[in-house]
C-alpha cells in the first residue's frame, strides 16, 4: 500500500512539474511574441558565390559578366547566402525565451528563406535586448526569373549591396517557437509575424 501511495505521489509530482514547465515555456514564448524585432544588419551576403556588394544594379547581374549566374540560370540553381543579425528587445515585465524556433522570411509574398534555430534565446524583461544571427541559404532562381518577384528581388540586391537611391525592400519574417515537453516537441500556435523595411544601410547596420 505504501509503495502504491509513493508511486501515485511521484506520478502526481511529475505531472505537476511537467505542467509547470509547459506553463513557464508558454509564458516566455508569449513574451517573445510581444518583443520588438529589428533587422539590425546583414553580412556575408553572396549570390552564386559573388560578394553582393559588387552588384550595384541589374546590369551587374549580366550573365556575360558573371558566368556563375549564367550557369545558374541554365541549371535553375542560383544560391543566395547571407547572415541577418536580428535585434530582439523585450518591453514586457516577463522573461522572453525559447529553446528552438522555426523561421520563414518572405519577399513579395514569396518564401525567400526558411530554417531552424536550435539554441536558447533569452531576453531580459524591462527593455532587455539580445542579437540573434540567422544564417540564410536559398535558391534565388525563382525570384530572379519570375516577373512577380524580379523587381522586388533586384531592389533587395541593391539595398543589401549598399546602393543609394533604391526603393526600400519589405521583408516579412515569420517565427514559430517550439516548446519542449520531455522528448516531445510542441509547436507554438500560429506565427509571430514581423514586417520590416530593409534599406541600403543594412550592411553597415545604420
Amino acid at each position: 500500500m505504501k509503495k502504491l501511495v509513493f508511486f501515485v505521489a511521484i506520478s502526481a509530482f511529475a505531472l505537476l512539474f511537467s505542467q509547470c514547465t509547459v506553463n513557464r515555456q508558454l509564458s516566455q514564448a508569449k513574451a517573445l511574441g510581444d518583443c520588438k524585432f529589428n533587422i539590425a544588419s546583414a553580412d556575408s551576403v553572396y549570390l552564386s558565390g559573388i560578394d553582393i556588394r559588387k552588384l550595384r544594379n541589374m546590369e551587374d547581374l549580366n550573365p556575360m559578366r558573371y558566368p556563375q549566374i549564367a550557369a545558374g540560370l541554365l541549371s535553375k540553381s542560383i544560391p543566395l547566402s547571407a547572415r541577418l543579425n536580428i535585434d530582439i528587445t523585450n518591453p514586457t515585465n516577463k522573461v522572453a525565451a525559447i529553446n528552438q524556433l522555426e523561421y520563414k522570411i518572405q519577399l513579395a509574398d514569396q518564401e525567400l528563406f526558411n530554417g531552424f534555430i536550435n539554441q536558447r534565446i533569452e531576453v531580459a524583461p524591462g527593455g532587455g535586448s539580445t542579437r540573434v544571427p540567422i544564417k540564410l541559404n536559398a535558391n534565388a532562381y525563382q525570384l530572379l526569373t519570375d516577373d512577380k518577384t524580379r523587381s522586388a528581388f533586384t531592389d533587395l540586391v541593391r539595398n543589401m549591396s549598399g546602393t543609394n537611391n533604391t526603393k526600400p525592400s519589405v521583408l516579412t519574417i515569420k517565427i514559430k517557437p517550439t516548446l519542449a515537453l520531455g522528448n516531445k516537441k510542441i509547436d507554438y500556435p500560429g506565427y509571430i509575424t514581423i514586417n520590416q523595411e530593409v534599406t541600403n544601410k543594412i550592411l553597415t547596420g545604420q
